[in-house]
């Protein structure tokens, strides 16, 4: 619950933080799988980020949960397509609080990498020195399960009857 009430006021924010600038978002579903090479942690985590396209500067948040310690570094690094490494790009920072959220101004060149799926987001203990969960920041809304929108209920009404669910299969 409380990780849906960050990520939808991360999202929020990032809609309606500048009505005159163009801005683009990006997530990061963070996992020991997705690291290189991958981990056995059953961390997990999230980032959301909006980049305002006039200012340059990528607003974030990173989320993360059950990692083997406390964590002790999280950075963006790139250029990289996912199952590659790269150097630190944008330092998050050490020993980061959970959420932990910033802001940076970008350049043209790490912008254009950005968009191009090469930046990823990760988080570093004492246990796993290279680190420990990551994800590959992607445009939100470009086929991942966290880019799409998160259903909302909605009241039955008159005019449109919703639509019942369908019965799981039962065992026999």
């Amino acid at each position: 619950m409380f990780r849906t009430s960050i990520l939808a006021a991360v999202c929020a924010v990032g809609f309606l933080s500048s009505a005159s600038a163009a801005t683009m978002q990006f997530q990061a579903s963070l996992s020991g799988k997705s690291e290189v090479p991958p981990t056995t942690s059953s961390g997990n985590g999230d980032v959301l980020a909006t980049l305002d396209t006039a200012s340059k500067k990528l607003s974030y948040t990173m989320t993360y949960y059950g990692l083997s310690g406390p964590a002790t570094a999280a950075h963006f690094h790139g250029p990289a397509a996912s199952g590659a490494n790269a150097g630190v790009v944008v330092p998050i920072g050490t020993n980061p609080a959970n959420p932990t959220s910033g802001s940076v101004t970008l350049t043209d060149a790490q912008i254009k990498d950005l968009e191009a799926g090469k930046w990823y987001a990760n988080v570093h203990t004492e246990a796993n020195k290279g680190g420990e969960i990551r994800g590959q920041m992607m445009r939100a809304g470009s086929g991942s399960a966290m880019a799409k929108p998160m259903a909302q209920p909605m009241k039955a009404s008159a005019a449109a009857p919703a639509a019942a669910a369908p019965a799981p299969a039962k065992k026999p």
